[in-house]
């Protein structure tokens, strides 16, 4: 009987030490808040304890529990943390973590090519999120980007726009711009509108580079780069619909639908947008944008993306006013048929491999497709002794790409270094056809119709190849202190066929230029207890455009221009992260500036002579004195000005560039009250001041100051806004110049008062 109970005792005790240490296991995907991405490497920590875990690639944790009460705490770089509070109370979570705008620890791409804290990246540069973009409900990308300190995107109508960043405002190729860090367009064949190309529903956050990115990027990156990143497909059945429409014709429909399917996620973005009847004669237009992303995880440390972007855009070319009709407020144009059309097909495959913690390797395969077709209203003329008439042309620059991009990543012990080298092929050959057009005009000198003709102005080919490589290296020397260095070697090769006889219309004849050249950067970051300074140096270049180097010319010289930027900034939060504040000031020259020069002989041609020289301050501040309150204010103060500058027999030594405002803001408050969830109400400053409208600095544009008031209610899955842009209907150009003795107005949009409703769906 003793020997029993001994027995039955230890058995009890056995079965009661089996239960107090059984394991549950706790489950569960992280994904973003907004997005509904899969946060990878996100920490897992049960609250008090060592133990803990990490998400895959694919945002999923799978994590033991010994008590009921465990607390978990999940964190990520760029993020607020999260708490579970009874990990237990279910076997299945999916954690949402909320973007974290305004830390210094916020992960950036464009800097380095690869994530990598803000803190850490010695360059201007500023994010706007997919949070922004959501509270925004932006119908074009430079109601975003404006928001940044020293950014002045000018919208031209239709999303049609020129950019200032570190120049005056501009048509030049002097800006690039990136869909996760790889060109939309190819070098040598810039076009100012190249952002009408994107789709935004697709883009996750936009990061914009400030001055020269010539180390990591290649040509045309002088005043900045703008890098849309796009969508990954979220971990879970999640989407939206959208439809909105305005006061001044605009109407515009978003859809938005992913899901991840064991190792194989897929989101499809879009959106349509028109234009009809609007406050401007001849200013209709309708847009198609559609992209298709698909990752497929191979492996946990190997994943393989495709991406395809499609765009339609057309749109009526109005022009600019002349100075009776921007006076008199003559919304009137004479242009009835002058338009731009833009087919364009980008597709990119990417497998990216991490061999371990300290090594990953990525490859990507990109092709373009790309067409601007053309009957534009700038290359309509009058016939002096025949007012029925006029002339114009109708022209087509079309490109194909075919590019191999290889990048590796490696980490060292030794000073907890990083290494980045990268190689890229690309091969685009482009063409260009211009036809003369007769044009009819009638009694009010409206161009009411043209007649194609056999007449053809310009027919030639181009192979565009660039071969490039670059190099990276960064590495902390000291607590704090970090030293980056990059290197990029860029060969162009342009193989010029004329199908014309040479001339001065139809072009050089047919021959072969190379351009090559080396740009580097360094810099260095320091960041003591939430304050950061930086410095750096860097070249920028750009060869010249195929239109610059062979129109109009025997024998093609042009050589590249060339831009050397010196830089410090820095930045703060202070407040336990109440305030943040970042500022940089810069000097930019830029030498072997193409200009046209008048020769002896009363002609003229492009060459290599002129200089600029462009200096700034940028600074935002952000302040949250409570959690529903963000108060944002961003500027800068700069000058442009000529050093060596003669054109056409005229000097402007010393003169400032025409469309470059000494001063340029943009502030906004928005508030979110608690006690009312789900609203949000926002208030916009915009003011560009006053600028010179020629270079020979004889008339001057007063700029303008815009009031834009949003206001939005998200209730369950719905979504309502009300925005009101320019909301006390000033009058303004977006863009204002002279030529001669011609004043030219880009009409800006009066009001418009947009209603825009959306419906957004998750499955959890």
């Amino acid at each position: 009987m003793k020997l029993f109970i001994h027995c039955v005792t230890a058995l009890l005790i056995v079965l009661t030490g089996v239960r107090s240490y059984a394991q549950t296991n706790c489950t569960g995907k992280v994904i973003d808040a907004i997005t509904k991405e899969p946060v990878a490497h996100a920490s897992i920590q049960i609250k008090n304890t060592n133990q803990g875990t990490i998400t895959n690639n694919r945002g999923e944790f799978t994590l033991p529990l010994t008590d009921t009460g465990n607390e978990l705490t999940i964190s990520s770089l760029g993020y607020f943390p999260a708490t579970v509070a009874n990990a237990a109370s279910q076997k299945q979570w999916l954690i949402t973590l909320q973007s974290n705008n305004n830390s210094l620890q916020e992960i950036v791409i464009s800097a380095s090519r690869t994530a990598q804290k803000r803190s850490e990246a010695p360059v201007a540069i500023a994010t706007i999120s997919k949070q922004t973009m959501e509270d925004t409900k932006a119908t074009r990308i430079d109601q975003l980007v404006n928001k940044i300190s020293g950014v002045n995107m000018v919208s031209l109508g239709n999303e049609q726009h020129s950019m200032s960043i570190r120049q005056p405002m501009t048509t030049k190729s002097l800006f690039l711009y990136l869909e996760d860090g790889i060109p939309i367009r190819t070098t040598g064949v810039y076009n100012h509108n190249a952002l009408l190309e994107m789709n935004m529903p697709a883009a996750r956050q936009i990061e914009v580079i400030k001055g020269p990115s010539s180390s990591l990027y290649g040509a045309e990156a002088i005043g900045g780069a703008i890098n849309i990143i796009t969508q990954a497909p979220p971990a879970v059945f999640s989407g939206q619909v959208s439809v909105q429409v305005n006061n001044n014709g605009y109407k515009r429909t978003d859809v938005q639908v992913g899901n991840t399917f064991g190792k194989f996620g897929l989101l499809i973005s879009g959106y349509y947008a028109n234009r009809h009847n609007g406050p401007v004669d001849h200013s209709d237009f309708h847009k198609t944008g559609i992209t298709l992303r698909g990752d497929y995880a191979i492996s946990e440390r190997t994943k393989w993306v495709n991406d395809l972007t499609y765009v339609n855009y057309y749109s009526d070319m109005l022009g600019s006013l002349d100075s009776a009709h921007f006076a008199g407020k003559d919304y009137s144009t004479p242009q009835t048929f002058t338009y731009r059309k833009v087919p364009a097909l980008r597709y990119k495959s990417q497998l990216l491999h991490q061999w371990n913690s300290n090594s990953s390797t990525q490859v990507s395969f990109i092709f373009r497709d790309n067409s601007v077709q053309q009957n534009p209203s700038y290359r309509v003329k009058n016939i002096a002794n025949d007012p029925a008439r006029a002339y114009g042309e109708i022209n087509e620059s079309a490109f194909n790409t075919y590019m191999l991009i290889a990048q590796h990543q490696q980490s060292f012990d030794f000073l907890n270094s990083k290494l980045i080298a990268g190689i890229s092929v690309d091969n685009s050959p482009s063409t260009y056809n211009s036809n003369f057009i007769n044009i009819n005009r009638d009694g009010r000198g409206y161009y009411v119709s043209y007649a194609t003709t056999d007449s053809v102005l310009s027919q030639y080919k181009t192979g565009i190849n660039n071969l490039a490589s670059y190099l990276h290296y960064e590495a902390a020397i000291a607590k704090g202190l970090k030293l980056t260095a990059a290197l990029r070697y860029d060969l162009y090769h342009y193989d010029f066929e004329n199908a014309l006889p040479p001339s001065a219309f139809t072009g050089a004849p047919s021959t072969k230029n190379d351009f090559n050249r080396f740009s580097p950067k360094v810099g260095a970051t320091w960041n003591y207890k939430g304050t950061g300074i930086y410095a750096n140096y860097s070249e920028g270049f750009v060869p010249p455009q195929i239109s610059e180097l062979y129109t109009g010319v025997k024998v093609p010289y042009l050589g590249p221009q060339t831009f050397y930027n010196y830089e410090v900034g820095g930045w703060f939060s202070l407040l336990k992260n109440k305030l943040y504040a970042d500022w940089s000031w810069y000097l930019l020259n830029g030498t072997n500036e193409i200009i046209s020069v008048r020769n002896a002989d009363g002609s003229t041609e492009n060459q290599n002579a002129g200089k600029t020289k462009h200096t700034g301050i940028e600074y935002g501040i952000t302040y949250r004195p409570i959690s529903a309150l963000s108060i944002r204010f961003s500027a800068a103060n700069s000058k442009h000005s000529f050093v060596d500058y003669v054109e056409k027999g005229t000097a402007y030594n010393n003169n400032e560039l025409a469309g470059g405002p000494r001063f340029i803001a943009n502030a906004e408050v928005t508030y979110k009250p608690v006690f009312v969830k789900g609203l949000r109400l926002s208030a916009e400053w915009q003011h560009t001041g006053p600028y010179f409208m020629d270079n020979a600095n004889s008339k001057k544009y007063g700029g303008y100051d815009l009031l834009n008031v949003r206001a939005g209610y998200s209730i369950k899955k719905f979504d309502v806004w009300v925005n009101a842009l320019n909301s006390t209907n000033t009058y303004y150009s977006t863009f204002a110049s002279k030529a001669g003795s011609t004043l030219s107005y880009n009409l800006g949009d009066p009001r418009e008062l947009t209603v825009g409703i959306a419906y957004k769906f998750i499955k959890r």
